[in-house]
């Protein structure tokens, strides 16, 4: 085999890879709202959640995005594990649909002949001003890749007569029985973590059957060693998610495990079902394709028999995954002031879902503020104990660390996000959540502000007044009050109409902090209780920042809205 022929080879997967990328993303943004809503439709019903997983791969055609969405899922606690593992299996089965359509269009006849044809509608397509149809011709640019690719790897694998020291060295890997099964099965396992695909892996694997190079036993344990080598996407995926995502993520591993033991143990009865269904079908008249058909068919009813095995075990398998990946003892509190949806460094392959995502960890930063504003009204109320009050004085420094944390890393997240595949009402939102985690942000060093007000107050030997204490009450009700309104607005984030329940909110919360104010200048207070008045008011204004700052976040919530219209 000479270098050209190599290099061809390197370029001609490349192009498929990419054009496998390039079609599962066009077809995940051409989806949109259908693909959430499918998602929308995991439920505690295991068979369902398999229909779900089938579904969505059948329809993003790439298992590894929907196991990975699967792992993002658990992760922000909205699946639980054994939803999760239904939905894995039925994207073990939905990754077959892919295998089917290169062994029926890729070989039987030369598709690269229309593979032009197409990317040149799929260039038309994607100059239009519409993101469905846009994404729609990007997917039929990279199937259009895809076959071309599948083409030159054909073209570039060198025929047996002019290798035949080639072929003899991989036949007499071939005649070893149990053993060959299992080098063949390894090899499959380490291409497809190599490649990252397990659909380029089927590829390969149906181009050796065609082009003679191994026979059907060898291709078929291939494709069990692709099975094993495609968990490790979402496993990766994992290493920084919550412990509960790397579950998901190690079922997704133990769930195909299980099925290549079985299948290894009985290879040859297996094999001799397959080629019974073929024949059955019909699928074996003619001779070029029979064994391309039993690779695809092999694939297909592997997964069907381990998901109908193992479906009845979910539970076991959860509990056994638990068991290998404890929990780490942590507290309520410390629980609720970590990233609950997203995670540092982790990115799911799915922008428009992880958007979803990330609006939500922004719902969960709104409830993160509301409760420092809880210990801003503890703070105040114990100014005067010197050892309550550092308590209280300790939290809202650490809820200022806490909302500086999270800021970064929901930007860090939103930044990590490929932008050329979100549609543009997509890209608007995203931004949208990156001012409004930065007006979140600002709440926490309004809360640590405070807190330095009444360090200076107890520093000077002050006291407030009841009179002062009960006004300061007040002020943080109200601001509770337009919390209550943000978080609704945030919550509701694609379904608002209008923000007049904020504006009013705002305008309750200024007209008691002229209220209060303006009995403050009429006190006329001297000496020490000037002194006293200026913290007071000093208290009072950072308590009417936070409402300027809530009110900030419905009005980014509100132009986004007016902008995807």
């Amino acid at each position: 085999m000479s270098l050209l022929q190599i290099l061809t080879l390197i370029g001609a997967l490349g192009m498929f890879l990419y054009g496998m990328n390039l079609m599962s993303g066009g077809l995940q943004k051409a989806a949109g709202k259908g693909l959430r809503r499918l998602l929308a439709s995991f439920t505690s019903n295991p068979f369902k959640g398999v229909l779900t997983g089938l579904g969505t791969t059948a329809i993003i055609q790439s298992s590894s995005a929907t196991t990975v969405m699967v792992v993002s899922f658990v992760n922000a606690g909205l699946l639980t594990l054994v939803q999760a593992i239904g939905v894995i299996m039925g994207a073990n089965i939905g990754t077959t649909v892919t295998a089917w359509i290169v062994s029926v269009f890729g070989f039987k006849f030369d598709i690269a002949l229309l593979a032009v044809p197409f990317m040149a509608i799929g260039f038309i397509l994607s100059l239009s001003k519409q993101d469905r149809t846009r994404s729609i011709g990007e997917s039929v640019i990279g199937f259009s890749l895809l076959f071309l690719g599948l083409s030159f790897m054909k073209n570039s694998v060198p025929s047996l007569e002019s290798n035949p020291e080639a072929f003899a060295f991989v036949q007499n890997w071939s005649g070893h029985g149990l053993g060959s099964v299992l080098l063949f099965l390894m090899f499959g396992t380490l291409l497809t973590v190599v490649l990252q695909s397990s659909s380029a892996t089927v590829a390969f694997t149906l181009i050796m059957v065609s082009m003679g190079w191994i026979q059907f036993p060898m291709a078929a344990a291939m494709v069990l060693g692709e099975n094993i080598g495609t968990t490790i996407t979402a496993n990766i995926a994992a290493v920084v998610a919550s412990r509960n995502a790397k579950r998901a993520a190690l079922a997704h591993t133990v769930f195909n495990v299980i099925g290549v033991i079985w299948a290894v143990a009985f290879f040859n009865p297996f094999l001799g079902l397959v080629e019974k269904v073929i024949h059955a079908l019909g699928l074996d008249s003619d001779p070029s394709q029979t064994y391309l058909y039993s690779v695809s068919m092999m694939h297909t009813m592997f997964n069907l028999i381990n998901t109908t095995l193992l479906i009845w075990f979910i539970p076991l398998i959860a509990k056994l995954v638990t068991w290998i990946i404890p929990d780490k003892a942590q507290t309520e509190e410390d629980k609720a002031l970590k990233l609950t949806y997203i995670h540092a460094g982790f990115v799911p392959p799915t922008p428009e879902l992880a958007v979803i995502e990330a609006s939500n960890e922004t719902v969960h930063f709104g409830k993160i503020m509301q409760k420092g504003l809880a210990y801003v009204r503890k703070a105040i109320e114990t100014a005067d104990d010197p050892k309550e009050f550092e308590f209280y004085r300790k939290k809202l420094v650490r809820y200022e660390e806490v909302s500086d944390r999270i800021e970064v890393q929901i930007f860090d997240f939103i930044d990590g996000l490929d932008r050329t595949a979100m549609s543009e009402e997509t890209q608007q939102k995203a931004r949208s959540l990156k001012r409004i985690a930065g007006e979140l942000e600002s709440l926490g060093d309004s809360g640590e502000a405070i807190s330095r007000a009444l360090v200076q107050k107890n520093d000077h030997g002050n006291h407030f007044s009841k009179e002062h204490l009960d006004a300061l009450d007040q002020m943080v009700t109200v601001v509770d009050e337009a919390f209550d309104v943000m978080n609704y607005n945030l919550a509701n984030f694609d379904t608002i109409q209008d923000i007049n329940n904020a504006v009013d909110a705002e305008i309750a919360v200024n007209a008691r902090r002229d209220a209060l104010r303006n009995k403050e200048y009429v006190s006329g207070a001297e000496g020490d209780a000037y002194f006293n008045s200026m913290l007071f008011l000093k208290v009072l204004d950072e308590l009417e920042r936070m409402g300027d700052f809530i009110i900030n976040v419905s009005q980014a919530i509100m132009s986004c809205r007016r902008l995807r219209k």
